[in-house]
């Protein structure tokens, strides 16, 4: 019986906890039991299958040749056969991956030395290798197992125990090696029984289908093909996200890139503060799907998504009963909108004007619609009073410093809760509205941060205000736009402004 760690995991903390769990013993097989294949006439020994010692781990290597050793020697402990190919041959590696499967024995790609594929084959102690073409039988000679060039005279067996709590990630879209390495451990992994999930990139959040095959296989453990993963702490949270099987509206778990987010911007019951807040809640819904819908012809393989950007806190000319220049409006009014929103395959952002508070503490104050996984926060610094200061008799700011207490609260609470990656949006049209005390933080895996030029007023002025804002973000920054239906002239179509570049990924209307 193979030995087992953990088992039956929750989502929510698929792959977070710490394994348990001893060694390893040889199955043997029933007394008396033939074999299958021609031989036939002796008893084929089981293989011996286990999972990786730690829920999520990486088989990497710099070759396609280490990267089947890898997944082998985390898969088998023992076996009664191996297949080996060459690592360049295609045709031989896929017959030598089918025969793998077949047989339920790893397959192993050959580099032309041999040195790493005749360790694992001793490690594995084998009674047979089968050699995929003559030059991998040649260079095989002299391995302590019989080598043959026909799987039909391989006694067939299945693993004592299959791994069917073990799921094997694997690159695909690769080079021609990074191809080799797949088809092997494809074939390992699906020989010792584990479920073979592909992913299109090394963030498994940002990949649709592998999200939806790791929320219904909910493996114990992971085991990544490949050193394009990165980090194994990193991914464990990455993988603990995808298991919960929530998506985004426009899909995935990863906010850009993977969709263009077209919103409605205002505050509900009030028109004079945008379009959001012309009608009721449904019809804005239905509005804010007209308003997105000519922007899909235009996005490519972009999804769009439409979206509302909902001012939470309003800016207003009287202190208030707290003083603060801004009023909180409370969950239960904005409660409504967000779910209704979600419902319709909305995004939603929550927009904070805080006057003489800091951001931090009024975004704590929604931190039950923030919990919610297709609302994230926006941040407008014009709105930002310093002590003594009014709205209206200055433009606003906010420090870097500011900006970044709240990127990582939100960023805490998105790992706590275990919710995909939530978007922070800066608004900026004046590069004074934004402190250089120090670099806007951007190490956070869980928060997507966007600056969203939302300057009015005639064409050529708003250009000059997008080039000012682009050339001073920071390199690879995702970038918005605003569109105002009183204050520009004109307001731009939306084939304008989707020739805006770099392309925005965010367009607001108010």
């Amino acid at each position: 019986m193979r030995r087992r760690l953990a088992a039956g995991l929750a989502a929510s903390a698929l792959l977070l906890a710490a394994c348990t769990g001893g060694g390893s013993s040889s199955a043997e097989p029933p007394g008396g039991a033939t074999a299958g294949g021609p031989r036939g006439t002796a008893a084929a020994p089981a293989a011996t299958v286990s999972p990786p010692d730690r829920p999520v781990a990486v088989a990497a290597g710099t070759t396609p040749a280490a990267v089947s050793v890898a997944v082998s020697r985390q898969l088998f402990d023992r076996s009664p056969a191996v297949v080996v190919a060459a690592a360049t041959d295609v045709a031989g590696t896929a017959d030598g991956a089918a025969e793998a499967e077949r047989l339920g024995v790893p397959l192993l790609l050959d580099d032309g030395t041999g040195t790493e594929v005749r360790t694992e084959i001793d490690r594995l102690s084998p009674e047979t290798v089968v050699a995929i073409g003559s030059e991998v039988a040649d260079r095989l000679k002299g391995a302590a197992a019989e080598v043959v060039s026909d799987a039909g005279e391989v006694a067939t067996a299945p693993p004592a125990d299959d791994l069917g709590d073990v799921a094997v990630l694997v690159r695909v879209g690769v080079d021609a090696a990074g191809k080799a390495a797949v088809a092997a451990a494809t074939a390992t992994g699906r020989a010792a029984g584990a479920t073979v999930v592909p992913v299109t990139t090394a963030d498994p959040r940002a990949d649709p289908d592998a999200i939806e095959a790791l929320a219904a296989a909910r493996p114990a453990h992971v085991l990544a093909v490949g050193a394009g993963f990165g980090a194994v702490d990193r991914l464990r949270s990455r993988l603990a996200v995808a298991a919960t099987g929530t998506q985004l509206p426009g899909g995935g778990q990863v906010v850009f890139p993977g969709r263009r987010l077209v919103a409605m911007y205002g505050h509900p019951g009030s028109g004079a503060l945008g379009v959001l807040g012309e009608q009721p809640v449904d019809a804005a819904i239905a509005r804010a799907k007209r308003l997105a819908a000519p922007y899909r012809p235009l996005s490519g393989r972009t999804p769009v998504v439409p979206s509302f950007e909902i001012i939470a806190t309003v800016a207003t000319a009287p202190p208030g009963p707290d003083g603060n220049y801004s009023f909180e409006a409370p969950i239960s009014q904005l409660q409504p909108w967000v779910e209704k929103a979600g419902a319709a395959g909305m995004y939603v952002v929550l927009d904070l004007q805080p006057g003489r508070t800091d951001f931090l503490t009024q975004a704590k104050r929604y931190e039950p619609l923030l919990r919610l996984p297709h609302v994230g926060l926006a941040l407008d610094p014009e709105w930002r009073l310093r002590p003594g200061q009014q709205h209206l008799t200055q433009i606003g700011s906010v420090t870097a410093a500011e900006v970044n207490s709240v990127y990582r609260w939100l960023a805490g609470l998105t790992a706590k809760a275990t919710l995909p990656q939530k978007l922070l949006v800066l608004h900026e049209f004046r590069l004074d509205m934004i402190g250089d005390d120090q670099p806007l933080q951007r190490d956070r895996d869980e928060v997507a941060l966007l600056i969203h030029m939302d300057g009015q007023g005639p064409t050529g002025s708003k250009d000059d205000t997008w080039r000012a804002v682009v050339g001073a973000a920071p390199k690879g920054i995702p970038l918005g736009w605003k569109n105002f239906y009183d204050e520009d002239s004109p307001m731009l179509t939306p084939a304008q402004t989707m020739s805006r570049r770099p392309t925005p990924v965010m367009i607001s209307y108010q």
